[in-house]
């Protein structure tokens, strides 16, 4: 699958500091993966780790990188199009010497769709991804039948598929959109243990917005 012609994301401020621009350039040959025809070998990324998570969207990263540091033996591979906080997330990866991160810059479909080998992943976290609340962008929203079920090809039978949105139309809509999926089962679950609040999500808590996570695995 290429990048589709609607995107799912919209770039935000994309104002970078000195630090976040330094860490970009200097520190992308070690944690970074470039964008290529050919798929990832997995296990040449994360040669000494037992699974690998797919992260969709890490924001300013700091919920990636304590996850990361929680879950040593557990490959993350990272992907945002946010210049600043693809240069934050790498600073926080060299300053709190942490391995077990790669990171990618580029539209996910288009590296789920070219680069993930199938049967390869054991979950994918997709925290707060845009609800696109506006009905007339509600094409836009990321989750949608065609993406489940390219998600549902690199998950390994069992693997789990993460998600959690502070929009609570939008919670119901993925709710619908799985329902209709016979390749996964879930739905609304408590949120896990091990995912940190993170900034945007404390954020919206102050302005009263509901946090519905859900989780699905795939059959």
């Amino acid at each position: 699958m290429e990048s589709p012609t609607i995107k799912s994301f919209k770039l935000r401020g994309t104002r970078i500091t000195a630090a976040q621009l330094d860490a970009r350039e200097r520190l992308w040959p070690t944690y970074g993966v470039d964008v290529a025809e050919s798929e990832i070998d997995l296990m040449g990324a994360f040669p000494d780790k037992q699974k690998v998570i797919l992260e969709i969207g890490f924001g300013m990263g700091e919920a990636t990188v304590a996850i990361a540091q929680n879950f040593p033996d557990v490959g993350f591979l990272a992907i945002d199009v946010h210049q600043p906080g693809i240069g934050k997330l790498l600073s926080l990866i060299e300053e709190l010497k942490i391995s077990n991160i790669r990171v990618m810059d580029e539209d996910a479909h288009l590296i789920v769709g070219r680069m993930i080998p199938d049967v390869s992943l054991d979950g994918v976290h997709l925290f707060f991804p845009d609800p696109w609340p506006k009905t007339r962008h509600h094409k836009r929203r990321i989750i949608n039948e065609a993406f489940i079920n390219l998600i549902a090809d690199k998950l390994k039978p069992n693997g789990i598929f993460n998600i959690a949105t502070d929009w609570v139309p939008y919670a119901k809509s993925i709710e619908d959109t799985f329902s209709k999926s016979t390749r996964y089962a879930g739905g609304v679950v408590e949120r896990p243990g091990w995912r940190p609040l993170t900034r945007f999500e404390g954020q919206g808590i102050r302005k009263d917005h509901q946090v519905t996570d859900l989780a699905y695995k795939k059959l």
